[in-house]
């Protein structure tokens, strides 16, 4: 005889994202828009392929905030018969859209800077410092928005990112620009560029890695899977563990599935109810699902080699 016993908070019936962030948003989404126009505009008169560079970036960064603001509205969907989950992962697709973007942007960057390296031209200098700082400005406020989320949501993360790279990157331009206009030396504005492109870079790698980790189900950054397995073993009357997997819903939350082997029989509902409860405050494993098995000799077809 087995028992399947799923428990998860009341609270669970949402995604956990935070409320309150339709005006972050669209407060960013509308800084950062009226600044690419501005910035895209005004390289073009300058000729420099920083201010350029960085505007096409800025671009990706719009379009980064648009992309995590709907997997937010999309994750506080309720569950349905179809998704049982609800849209919750649509915030693990958003920050893997996110990566990407950023890498785009950096290809093109790239490929761009190279090309003026062979003709870097004149560069109107002070144009490029001026409009460099206002970007650091509008960058420093949206990022600045969106910090409190961004500790405990990859999502979230990734438009921060987004953010903060783009007002470093801006300052890199201001210095750029300063230096030459007091030098001449119009060659640092693609090199200035291809700079721009390799903070990117390394800056997405993080948000790339675990982005592709959580579209694949692998156990949540953070986790050991060693350390959750013993917690489960040592649990009073479990003499084995197994089909143990653990995964993200979302961004936020942590999912839990596994068989427990009692033969001293099944141990009540107030034992799992404490276990789901020391799992979310250990492990912040927030909807776990425990199957109780009770009859050694009676083998479970989830228990091989195959199977953790």
């Amino acid at each position: 005889m087995t028992k399947h016993d799923h428990l998860y908070s009341r609270n669970h019936t949402q995604a956990h994202v935070p409320k309150n962030l339709t005006a972050t948003f669209a407060v960013g989404i509308a800084l950062n828009f009226g600044f690419v126009v501005v910035e895209g505009i005004y390289g073009l008169l300058a000729n420099s392929m920083a201010l350029i560079a960085d505007a096409g970036h800025n671009l990706g960064d719009v379009l980064g905030l648009v992309i995590a603001w709907i997997a937010i509205v999309l994750a506080r969907r309720a569950p349905s018969q179809n998704y049982t989950y609800g849209l919750r992962r649509a915030t693990i697709l958003a920050a893997l859209v996110n990566a990407m973007l950023l890498l785009a942007a950096v290809g093109a960057i790239t490929i761009e800077g190279i090309r003026r390296l062979s003709a870097p031209g004149e560069i109107a200098s002070i144009t490029v410092i001026v409009v460099a700082a206002a970007g650091i400005v509008v960058n420093g406020v949206t990022a600045w928005l969106l910090a409190p989320g961004s500790k405990d949501d990859i999502n979230l993360r990734g438009a921060f990112l987004h953010m903060v790279y783009d007002a470093l990157v801006s300052l890199g331009v201001v210095i750029t620009g300063g230096v030459m206009l007091l030098s001449g030396w119009t060659w640092l504005d693609p090199i200035a560029s291809l700079a721009i492109a390799a903070i990117i870079l390394a800056g997405t790698w993080g948000l790339l890695r675990d982005s592709v980790g959580m579209s694949l189900d692998a156990v949540p950054a953070g986790l050991k899977l060693d350390e959750v397995s013993a917690f489960l073993r040592g649990q009073p009357g479990v003499t084995a563990i197994h089909d143990l997997h653990i995964w993200s819903m979302s961004t936020t939350e942590t999912v839990l599935t596994c068989h427990c082997l009692m033969p001293g029989g099944h141990p009540g509902d107030e034992f799992l109810a404490q276990v789901a409860r020391e799992l979310q405050e250990r492990f912040k494993i927030d909807h776990a699902t425990i199957q109780i098995e009770i009859h050694e000799h009676i083998p479970c077809a989830l228990e091989s080699d195959h199977v953790i």
